[in-house]
């Protein structure tokens, strides 16, 4: 809520207000979710197997882009329709969109363009209305409402007048004050905890390097943020990875729950973090699998390609859609619940080595980072490849990286990779943070 706003009754159900008043139909969202939720487990399968052949029969007779992509060869079996990717939708929107639909009459936005694909997507409002049913569902799990629960949010915010002013506002209608994270010394983090113990925050938001900086200045500081701020319910991290350490700091220093969303702004919300720690898959609007290099389903426990469907999105197909990530699904998992055991991170964000091995790129910010953080001295830090052989590290740091910790990362990087890399260390007084604030550990130059 707004912390001593008279106008706070204002705010109770503003956000549901402006969804419906610009055509998206909000609670008639809501009531069919709690239909959706309400089918027994037995008989899930055969809702996702009906709607996932419905939304490829709407699309096949209404969408030329879609029969064009697809061919004329007929399916026996869901496995056989083709994979679409993003660079796939590289053309003009509107050639994209399905018949009857037009960039009037429906949702329109653009993707961050963080896999190195942009592209312009759109949903029709039935379909973005469910989406906002979906994500303020998954806020119920864990006590939080949009409009009513007060939001420390960490993210960028654009840097024009104009821009400022409106995402400002946007905040303020939104109930959620705004950190930006384009300055993280410590002399802006003291001003952001100072900023804690005078407002009645809710709950943290934002990019997860950032939320982990901050717990890194309060651990320094010998502070928890609950204790300055009692309000604080659960910090809720996004569109980075979440590594176990970071997380156990995080929840020690801001004396609250972590919990971790995984989201497509073309899709909806993919997945998000229960009370019971699960990774829940979103399978009431959403057929998540996951697949080999030749586009077959995998057993859950396997570690594969990430593709989804969105079952509900006539405006424009999403139907086996790559989304350049890859993780593994619990063995538990069922139709109704399906559970992410693993998010591994980008499928293109790999390192190809000397030798003509291939590793995910996230191998090297996993086994740097133990040495590089161990001593509490480096912040946090980066890894480019800018040769098959040349890895170069930034980081910033109280101090430099002495000798020998820069030979145990020499020493580490040989053991669990290959032998005669090179790595470049340098020290920078920060990092270059783009996308609006989000952070990319790991980058390969060579693919590139």
């Amino acid at each position: 809520m707004f912390v001593n706003c008279p106008t706070n009754f204002l705010a109770l159900n503003l956000f549901d207000f402006i969804l419906d008043i610009k055509g998206f139909p909000i609670q008639k969202a809501k009531d069919y979710l709690q239909k959706i939720q309400a089918i027994a487990e037995e008989d899930y399968i055969h809702y996702v197997k009906k709607q996932r052949q419905a939304i490829l029969e709407f699309h096949i007779k209404n969408t030329p882009f879609y029969n064009e992509f697809i061919g004329n060869k007929p399916f026996k079996q869901w496995s056989e329709i083709p994979v679409m990717h993003k660079s796939d939708l590289q053309q003009p929107l509107k050639k994209r969109l399905s018949e009857g639909y037009s960039e009037k009459t429906i949702y329109i936005n653009k993707t961050s363009g963080s896999s190195g694909h942009p592209f312009m997507f759109a949903k029709d409002k039935w379909c973005h209305a469910l989406t906002w049913a979906i994500i303020q569902d998954r806020l119920g799990w864990h006590g939080l409402r949009i409009s009513r629960s007060f939001q420390a949010r960490f993210y960028g915010i654009p840097l024009d007048i104009l821009g400022y002013t409106k995402e400002r506002l946007k905040d303020r209608l939104s109930s959620r004050y705004r950190f930006p994270i384009f300055d993280l010394s410590e002399k802006k983090l003291m001003q952001f905890l100072k900023k804690f113990s005078k407002t009645k925050f809710d709950y943290l938001n934002g990019y997860t390097s950032s939320l982990v900086l901050f717990a890194k200045y309060l651990k320094q500081e010998n502070i928890v943020l609950k204790e300055v701020c009692s309000t604080l319910k659960v910090c809720m991290v996004t569109s980075e990875m979440l590594f176990d350490t970071d997380k156990q700091l995080m929840e020690k220093q801001f004396g609250v729950p972590v919990i971790n969303e995984y989201g497509a702004s073309e899709l909806d919300l993919i997945a998000f973090t229960n009370g019971l720690e699960e990774f829940v898959v979103n399978s009431e609007t959403l057929f998540v699998e996951i697949l080999d290099e030749d586009n077959q389903p995998l057993p859950n426990g396997t570690s594969g390609r990430i593709v989804i469907t969105s079952l509900y999105n006539k405006a424009h197909p999403f139907i086996r859609y790559d989304i350049g990530d890859s993780g593994v699904l619990d063995e538990k998992s069922t139709f109704k619940n399906p559970i992410l055991k693993a998010l591994i991170g980008r499928t293109n964000d790999i390192a190809t080595l000397p030798s003509g091995k291939v590793v995910p790129g996230l191998t090297f910010y996993y086994v740097t980072k133990s040495i590089m953080e161990d001593s509490g001295n480096v912040k946090e830090f980066i890894i480019t490849q800018t040769k098959k052989d040349t890895f170069e590290i930034e980081y910033v740091s109280e101090k430099p990286l002495t000798e020998k910790e820069k030979k145990e990362i020499e020493k580490a990087l040989a053991t669990y990779l290959e032998a005669d890399l090179t790595t470049i260390l340098k020290r920078v007084p920060f990092l270059n943070r783009q996308n609006r604030g989000k952070l990319k550990q790991f980058t390969s130059q060579i693919h590139e």
